[in-house]
């Protein structure tokens, strides 16, 4: 029987209940990863469930919230426990906020988005770094947009939010620079996602690309074999290439 890619290899992915999150975990799964899935769905995930051990695969199922005072921290003990090690960090998970003029935005809105599209990286990076940095590849890939650089306008709290989670990748990845951890951004683009609708209720979403269609270029990057490091990979680009 012809080995997989990822077999016995354990790999972590928040907001895995739908869209990019459920395809990347499914994908992952069925490349041989063992999956802890993370979301706040809990029908989602058990949806995942089914469908990655349909598939072969296996997978574990974490129900959290990423703004929890110490939840991230506890599932880093838990893997720490079980697995001693995490090869592949996969932050999908965040929120659009509201699309209104900057002056508008409550000071909700602002710690809701910068809780889950900043501060939790920040604290998935503190809590796992050890054990990635346990695996003899650990890799790690979050999810960034366009719109941190686009800045358009009623984008405040999302653009600004995706623009401070790239510099905190970018300066996180400089620090590994020569190490057996790699860390990448991906910018899928313009994607088939509940994201993606609420922010263009008019758009076709069949125009667009599924979220399964992003996977071969995850699994591309978090494979034992690849060298990419600290870059940023747009994947409308990607895929023509």
């Amino acid at each position: 029987m012809t080995k997989k890619p990822l077999e016995g290899r354990v790999a972590l992915v928040t907001g895995a209940s739908r869209g990019i999150g459920y395809a990347l975990s499914l994908s992952l799964a069925e490349a041989g990863a063992h999956v802890i899935a993370t979301a706040r769905t809990q029908g989602g995930l058990e949806e995942l469930d089914d469908a990655i051990r349909e598939a072969g695969g296996s997978c574990t199922l974490v129900p959290l919230d990423l703004a929890s005072p110490d939840g991230i921290e506890k599932l880093a003990a838990i893997v720490t426990e079980r697995w001693s090690k995490l090869d592949i960090l996969i932050a999908n998970a965040g929120v659009l906020g509201k699309l209104t003029p900057a002056s508008q935005l409550s000071a909700q809105t602002w710690n809701e988005v910068f809780a889950i599209n900043v501060i939790a990286p920040a604290r998935l990076i503190r809590a796992f770094e050890p054990l990635l940095l346990k695996s003899d590849a650990g890799r790690a890939v979050f999810m960034t947009s366009g719109a941190a650089r686009g800045r358009k306008a009623f984008w405040a709290a999302y653009a600004s939010s995706k623009a401070a989670l790239d510099a905190l990748v970018e300066s996180w990845a400089n620090e590994h620079l020569g190490s057996r951890l790699n860390i990448n951004l991906v910018n899928p683009g313009p994607m088939r996602t509940a994201m993606r609708a609420k922010a263009f209720p008019g758009e076709d979403p069949e125009t667009l690309p599924a979220p399964e269609d992003l996977a071969p270029l995850v699994l591309e990057l978090v494979t034992p074999e690849s060298t990419m490091h600290g870059k940023t990979v747009d994947f409308p680009d990607w895929k023509k290439s």
